[in-house]
């Protein structure tokens, strides 16, 4: 059976409502690829550092993935109107100065951003998907799925940090 999208939209308007949106999930991983490793740097938690960097890699995997189905799909990156994200993404990065000498309420920001933003991505990976999948883009389908699965993975480090570190403190 169909899709109820393929009846509602031509092919080329379902194109670029995919390139839209794969266009404000790669322009935030192009800002966490410039402003994650300073992050890094603002964690006391040593496993949330290097849950950071591990996140440095899968965003660096994601946009090359990104970059390969923009090629697939004969498309190009525009930064049109990836405002939305991207302020997300800043808000991210302003954690406050609590200015009591205890970084775990910095840490505890940190892992809170970092987990809202795995979840703006898996929302957005999976939503790709199903439009991919719509269009019949099978290489950009399976690239969002090892991107979503990469996300949700992030997600549980996360998580898991969020556990150990709130029981230690």
């Amino acid at each position: 059976m169909e899709s109820p999208l393929v009846y509602s939209a031509s092919a080329d308007v379902m194109k670029k409502h995919f390139v839209h949106h794969l266009n404000r999930v790669y322009f935030g991983k192009k800002y966490l690829q410039q402003h994650l490793p300073g992050l890094t740097s603002l964690a006391s938690f040593k496993k949330l550092r290097f849950a950071i960097e591990e996140v440095i890699e899968s965003v660096n995997n994601q946009v090359n993935r990104i970059e390969q189905i923009y090629n697939d799909i004969d498309a190009q990156p525009d930064h049109e109107n990836c405002v939305p994200i991207i302020a997300i993404f800043k808000d991210a990065f302003e954690t406050p100065d609590y200015g009591d000498g205890t970084c775990l309420l910095n840490d505890i920001d940190i892992i809170l951003y970092l987990q809202l933003l795995e979840h703006i991505n898996i929302t957005s990976y999976r939503m790709l998907k199903i439009l991919a999948s719509a269009l019949q883009y099978k290489n950009a389908e399976q690239l969002l799925i090892e991107s979503f699965d990469e996300s949700r993975d992030d997600d549980r480090l996360f998580q898991m940090i969020a556990d150990e570190y709130l029981r230690t403190n």
